[in-house]
């Protein structure tokens, strides 16, 4: 293969890279952030502050993680006449996973954690509204 030895074409195939990869992170995150509001919010026994504050924290993160990706991925990006579609193809379809596991990470995380505060705030407003403290968790289990 012989590369192009065209900077033009190494910038198109750079900005075809970036705008679908940016774009592609962007709409996930706000589709994402839309449709796990409920679940979030549920997850944190109605806490809407909580879930709102959570839900903006992980767009935040999401983007950084991905956005960072995506611009390492550009670092020693030989585009080569031939092959310049197949590594655009290539490289696009690597973001897309890597948004994908943190779109799943997030989730196991946040049904992990998300139970956990649930039990939380049940006991806090069970204590709240008069009842005894709970007791511990290894109460009475030696």
């Amino acid at each position: 293969m012989h590369p192009l030895n065209n900077p033009v074409a190494d910038h198109i195939s750079y900005l075809v890279y970036l705008t679908i990869s940016i774009g592609m992170t962007i709409w996930v995150a706000r589709v994402l952030s839309r449709s796990g509001q409920v679940f979030l919010t549920r997850c944190f026994g109605h806490d809407e502050e909580l879930a709102n504050s959570t839900n903006r924290l992980l767009v935040i993160g999401f983007y950084l993680v991905n956005i960072g990706f995506i611009s390492m991925r550009l670092n020693a990006w030989p585009a080569e006449q031939i092959e310049l579609i197949p590594a655009l193809g290539s490289r696009i379809g690597s973001s897309i996973l890597v948004l994908g596991i943190m779109h799943f990470t997030n989730m196991l995380l946040i049904a992990r954690f998300g139970r956990t505060v649930s039990n939380w705030m049940e006991e806090r407003s069970a204590y709240a509204a008069g009842g005894p403290p709970p007791l511990p968790e290894h109460y009475g289990n030696p």
